[in-house]
């Protein structure tokens, strides 16, 4: 009886489809409408019937339809997404609140059932609540390129609301926090500008994302206060001798190699550009930890000046110094250093006009003579859209929150990883 019946719903169907396929709607709808008779839990025959009529502008057949279908199952979010849209049809706002609800009690990560809870505040003039729920959507959202064209604009319309509502929230804010700026005028406020920044969107949230070996509990500070290194006063007095012998260097035409130098068998993702590319090379004086003899003997001030920095004694990986050149119309992509155990310090020697540097949230300009120091385990790019090449000296430092006990550790387990991995090689620290 049952083989039966279940072979009566399974040609109503091929009729009910072929139907369907020459326009033939009211036919498919009595079939559809046949099976249901045979077992009124049907889901396809529902959600077809339901389908049919919202097409015709039958609006309270389709509900009929659909609030059958989550009755029966409910355990799809397109059935309640289809009653949602019925329920706004019909003007029912209560109604197509709770079905949005249910639609994401299924799945709250249901990018229609988000833009449809946002239109829904939208039109009910609840901004706030809007804002949640379009900035949720365009936060899921993936890229244009990858959305159903009909999708687009309203990922676009949500985007675009949340970014309105941030840009109201932070002009409130603005002017509500002023006076105690103004009592407070002198004071270092950049870290809570800047947290304000982040939460209403002006800026971003980068952390350190150490590629290899990460040490926690170290502040992730994009440029550090150079009062906090009292040694780059004499770094920065030598900027002149440095830049000669680089000058010297550079008229021999040797000893320069690309920065970038990955095998061709092994994955280069941002740096496909650049990979064994002269655009950004460096003159190694430190390499990897091991001293370049030949390019160290043609820099001895050079030499003599790194030698009265904190350099990290990691084996294999660090201490590091370089001259590094970025040739015109170059651009370094977004990169992560491999570890927060270490700072990179930059002294700018030949600077063009048209060079930059970001770190995070802080842009800069290089200025000859005027060292910085930052955490490169945070996000940053460089660029030079000169004419001219740009030529910084680059080593890198202990950071300045390790202890001289988790230093000595750190430079312990460089050894032992160096010593577990032999001639094979692979790993950084």
């Amino acid at each position: 009886m049952a083989a039966g019946r279940e072979q009566d719903i399974q040609v109503l169907e091929a009729q009910a489809d072929q139907a369907v396929e020459a326009g033939r709607e009211a036919d498919a709808a009595a079939f559809w409408g046949r099976i249901l008779e045979i077992d009124p839990r049907h889901e396809r025959s529902l959600s077809a019937l339901g389908q049919l009529a919202f097409r015709g502008g039958d609006m309270e057949a389709a509900k009929v339809a659909f609030e059958r279908l989550t009755q029966v199952s409910g355990k799809d979010v397109l059935q309640w997404v289809n009653l949602a849209v019925v329920y706004r049809n019909l003007g029912d706002e209560a109604a197509e609140e709770e079905t949005i609800r249910r639609a994401l009690g299924v799945d709250a990560m249901d990018l229609m059932a988000l833009l449809m809870r946002g239109n829904l505040y939208d039109r009910q003039n609840k901004r706030h609540q809007a804002a949640r729920a379009y900035g949720a959507a365009a936060t899921i959202a993936p890229p244009p390129e990858r959305l159903h064209a009909a999708l687009r604009p309203l990922v676009a319309q949500a985007a675009a609301y949340r970014d309105k509502y941030d840009a109201e929230f932070a002009t409130f804010l603005d002017q509500g926090l002023q006076p105690q700026y103004a009592e407070l005028d002198g004071s270092e406020l950049k870290r809570f500008r800047d947290s304000v920044d982040i939460m209403v969107g002006r800026k971003r949230r980068y952390d350190s994302r150490s590629a290899r070996y990460h040490f926690p509990e170290l502040p992730a500070i994009e440029f550090f206060d150079r009062a906090q290194f009292p040694w780059l006063d004499a770094v920065e007095a030598a900027t002149g001798v440095i830049r000669e012998e680089f000058l010297e260097v550079l008229r021999g035409e040797d000893g320069f190699t690309p920065y970038i130098q990955y095998p061709p068998d092994e994955p280069q993702n941002q740096w496909v550009e650049l990979n064994n590319s002269p655009r950004w090379s460096a003159f190694h004086l430190i390499e990897m930890s091991s001293l370049v003899q030949a390019n160290a003997a043609r820099c001895p001030q050079t030499m003599k000046i790194l030698a009265g920095v904190p350099q990290p004694e990691m084996k294999g990986r660090t201490p590091s110094a370089m001259f590094s050149l970025l040739k015109p119309k170059t651009r370094i992509p977004a990169h992560t250093g491999v570890t927060n155990a270490r700072l990179v310090t930059h002294l700018p020697l030949i600077i063009p006009g048209g060079c930059g540097f970001r770190v995070g949230n802080d842009t800069r300009e290089w200025i000859p003579g005027n060292a910085w120091v930052f955490d490169d385990t945070i996000e940053h790019e460089a660029w030079n859209e000169s004419d001219k090449p740009r030529v910084v000296l680059i080593f890198d430092i202990w950071h300045p929150h390790l202890t001289a006990a988790e230093r000595r550790m750190i430079t312990a387990l460089s050894s032992a990883m160096e010593a577990f991995v032999g001639d094979a090689g692979g790993f950084e620290l």
